[in-house]
């Protein structure tokens, strides 16, 4: 049995702990209400957009002259996986999920024959699919040591995406993220970037959108599908931000009351074993008195 030392001395530690566990826990909750009102903000705008490509891609299917970042390069060759996960830890199975996620879907590809690059953008997410896929690694960023993340970062990874495509890196790009549900649910979402997906109506019935370009086709496109791009990953960013720190709410508060309950369990143990003392020392002194 140890010694009340050892025991004092473990309790003193899971205090400290606690006490770390429950900062941290009131830290995420406190900046995960202003991810999750930049998430909510960002969404109508980015799924809006969406759509619209997804509408001009249905228009455009088929055009010798479509852009590649609408239309794809035409081939099914090689795939692009855009994996956004945290840059700290201590969040649960939050950054584990989109390894896990993107580790399947590169086994898939794998099995259809398909070649696969990854995008990793986070730092724990570069740690892992680095040492996982070593070969498979064609770019990265991270943002540790950040307060937070911008527009320009999204748009910095867009132009990174954007060079890999018109060099014939890669002829599909895919998107994976944790999608902020709620504050204990986070879904690993998988969203095709390149080519635009077309509207899943008009692709089961054959109709396509009647598009009419003012100013012109060119001009229009040259700006807004840049943008869009850019503006897809931010969201994704906002959601997965939102996310982490949800999943890093629920951890903490998980440590929290284990800690606590060690704590209890530990004081236990303690005074039972200082009555267990104080018996044996009064037993020995009755002895004593009993003996002379």
């Amino acid at each position: 049995m140890p010694s009340l030392k050892a025991l004092r001395g473990r309790i003193v530690s899971v205090t400290s702990t606690q006490k770390i566990t429950s900062a941290m826990k009131m830290v995420a909750a406190s900046k995960l209400r202003r991810a999750q009102n930049q998430a909510g903000a960002a969404k109508p705008y980015a799924e809006r957009m969406e759509r619209m490509l997804a509408a001009l891609a249905a228009a455009a299917s088929g055009g010798p002259g479509a852009p590649k970042l609408l239309a794809g390069t035409g081939n099914d060759k090689t795939h692009l996986l855009v994996a956004i996960t945290g840059d700290r830890g201590l969040a649960g199975a939050f950054n584990a999920n989109i390894g896990r996620m993107t580790r399947a879907r590169v086994g898939k590809l794998r099995a259809e024959g398909k070649a696969v690059k990854i995008f990793a953008v986070g730092r724990k997410g570069t740690d892992y699919l680095s040492h996982e896929f070593p070969d498979l690694v064609v770019d990265s960023v991270n943002y540790a040591g950040r307060k937070s993340i911008n527009f320009a970062d999204a748009q910095a990874i867009a132009g990174r995406i954007t060079a890999l495509l018109e060099a014939g890196e890669f002829d599909v790009c895919t998107l994976l993220y944790n999608r902020f549900h709620s504050v204990i649910s986070q879904v690993p979402t998988a969203t095709q970037l390149i080519p635009a997906p077309k509207p899943e109506a008009a692709a089961a019935e054959g109709v396509h959108a009647i598009v009419e370009f003012e100013p012109a086709e060119e001009e229009m496109l040259a700006q807004l599908l840049p943008l869009n791009l850019a503006v897809q990953i931010y969201r994704a960013q906002l959601e997965s931000a939102a996310g982490f720190y949800g999943s890093q709410m629920a951890a903490m508060d998980n440590a929290t009351r284990n800690a606590g309950d060690m704590i209890k369990s530990l004081t236990l143990r303690y005074n039972r074993a200082r009555q267990a003392n104080i018996t044996n020392e009064l037993i020995e002194i009755i002895s004593g008195a009993e003996a002379v």
